[in-house]
């Protein structure tokens, strides 16, 4: 008797198997978020322009004051914030301290057009990874960013040195409030009101500043002040 074939016979061969796929491609890394804070809005769209070129940096945000920032960054997740130093209202330096303040951890870049010495001083202890200032090459700042967002210290070498020669603020936190205010052309009187302070202790501040800035007027020592970076 002949045995069904279907019954109890080697097992046949296996069905062939459909194409295999190749393993996926790794993703490309995805291009840093970055935020640019510049009041002036030429040069604003200059550094997008810029620095959107290259392809592994992307501009999410531009602002034009330093006011929201913190609330963008968290917003949009950037990974570099780029900052102008004075700008309207809330400026760059404040900008930043907010961000640390709210514990924000992103890069920050300060792009400015005042080399002044005692920014930089003043940038870094308040959490800054670089500064640089905006007539740096294009190449240069791409690689300026780049390098903040891996954590790298960023400073404009010409920057540096000025501001080792330079030396720290011989300002007291007091002495440059009174010259803040002085910067407005605001009277003793006044600077005395909005500090909360007596008349003649603004006088005394205002001569130990213009003592310490060799200078002979309030008005003077507070320019030379500001830009050195003191207030």
């Amino acid at each position: 008797m002949s045995r069904d074939p279907g019954i109890g016979s080697a097992p046949g061969r296996a069905e062939p198997r459909g194409t295999e796929q190749s393993p996926a491609e790794p993703s490309a890394t995805a291009p840093l978020r970055l935020l640019l804070a510049d009041d002036q809005a030429l040069v604003r769209g200059a550094l997008a322009a810029l620095l959107g070129a290259e392809p592994d940096l992307e501009v999410v945000v531009e602002l034009g004051s330093g006011e929201g920032v913190p609330e963008a960054v968290a917003a949009h997740g950037v990974d570099v914030a780029l900052l102008d130093i004075e700008m309207p209202g809330v400026d760059g330096l404040q900008a930043l301290e907010r961000l640390r303040a709210q514990g924000l951890d992103c890069a920050v870049l300060m792009v400015t057009t005042f080399g002044r010495p005692g920014y930089l001083g003043r940038a870094l202890a308040l959490g800054a990874q670089g500064f640089v200032v905006k007539d740096t090459p294009a190449e240069a700042l791409a690689e300026a960013v780049r390098a903040a967002a891996r954590g790298e210290r960023v400073v404009d070498p010409t920057l540096a040195v000025d501001s080792l020669a330079a030396g720290a603020s011989p300002l007291t936190p007091r002495e440059a409030d009174v010259l803040r205010e002085a910067l407005t052309g605001a009277s003793v009187r006044a600077i005395a009101a909005r500090l909360h302070l007596s008349s003649g202790t603004v006088r005394n501040h205002l001569s130990a500043a213009i003592g310490k800035t060799a200078t002979s007027t309030r008005g003077e020592a507070a320019v030379v002040a500001r830009d050195r970076g003191w207030l």
